[in-house]
């Protein structure tokens, strides 16, 4: 099997991925663009990718017989077409839940703690400069009992939720499909959950559904000082919208992703002038170093299964 890596250097060079060369005969790339895919899997039987774009004119007239994608969503592969040309599609799910919790629970101290205020105060000489022996000028407040809206319950949503659940949290959710029900939690519309959350996680697929799920009109309905996260995928939230609501309502947002990645110069969000309602990171949720691992396990599995049906 002839096994085509199109974009290396998005699964990080401190994870090892020379198991694939136990699977075939790889070639890999740390990067490949728009112009540049379709003479790369030419004559590939296996393209493992995770966002470089796999269509039509990429499947057309090639031996491909499996698109090995090293993400959870499907959006770069023209899926209608594989499925009618019996090309196999395999992406992964689960390995970044605890990442991806972990990081939006990063977000949330951020906003909360204050500790970068006070890691200031004290780096700039003030502390000793006190007349008493702490400094609360600055007020941050605790978890618990807080009210913490889930949007999208699947399964990085549902982690997030147990571990908002630990620190005392009321925990509610609003299901994206309208079909997901779980009996821990309690399922509430969008709007409820944008008016009297005190924490909002996103953690839903982008799809014709979820476009733009958020806007000026139903989040300037957020509480003062709500904290807003977005973990899922960019363009969920319209960000336009957002960048005005910043600058106009006392609301505090953790914004992982993005619609165009890497961000644009021309991002209103990078264009906001209260920067400290703001904190900006460059699609890092899903990374741990133990997601990245069990991410290229599973994606291997995905491969090995492949080739052994054949």
């Amino acid at each position: 099997m002839k096994i085509v890596i199109l974009d290396r250097a998005t699964l990080g060079f401190d994870i090892d991925v020379s198991i694939f060369d136990t699977l075939g005969d790889v070639t890999s790339y740390d990067i490949t663009n728009a112009s540049q895919t379709k003479d790369r899997v030419k004559d590939a039987n296996i393209v493992i990718t995770n966002k470089v774009i796999i269509g039509k004119e990429e499947m057309i007239n090639s031996p491909i017989k499996l698109v090995a994608i090293t993400a959870t969503g499907t959006n770069n592969v023209d899926l209608e077409y594989a499925k009618q040309n019996n090309i196999e599609v395999k992406n992964v799910a689960g390995y970044s839940s605890s990442s991806v919790s972990q990081v939006a629970f990063s977000m949330i101290f951020h906003f909360v703690s204050k500790l970068n205020y006070y890691k200031k105060y004290v780096d700039e000489g003030n502390w000793q400069k006190s007349d008493i022996f702490t400094h609360i000028e600055n007020p941050f407040f605790e978890l618990d009992g807080k009210r913490v809206g889930v949007i999208g319950l699947g399964a990085i949503g549902s982690s997030f939720a147990s571990r908002a659940k630990a620190f005392d949290c009321e925990v509610v959710y609003y299901s994206t499909s309208g079909k997901n029900t779980n009996d821990e939690f309690k399922r509430v519309e969008l709007y409820e959950l944008l008016k009297t959350c005190d924490i909002i996680s996103i953690h839903c697929p982008l799809n014709t559904q979820t476009q733009n799920l958020l806007n000026f009109e139903n989040m300037k309905s957020m509480k003062d000082g709500a904290i807003l996260l977005n973990l899922g995928r960019g363009g969920i939230i319209n960000e336009a919208d957002l960048a005005k609501l910043i600058d106009e309502k006392e609301i505090y947002c953790g914004i992982d992703v993005v619609n165009v990645e890497p961000i644009e110069d021309s991002n209103p969000l990078l264009k906001v002038e209260n920067k400290d309602r703001l904190l900006l990171t460059p699609h890092i949720a899903w990374a741990s170093v133990e997601a990245r691992t069990r991410l290229i396990a599973l994606v291997a599995q995905n491969v090995r299964d492949f080739i052994s049906s054949k």
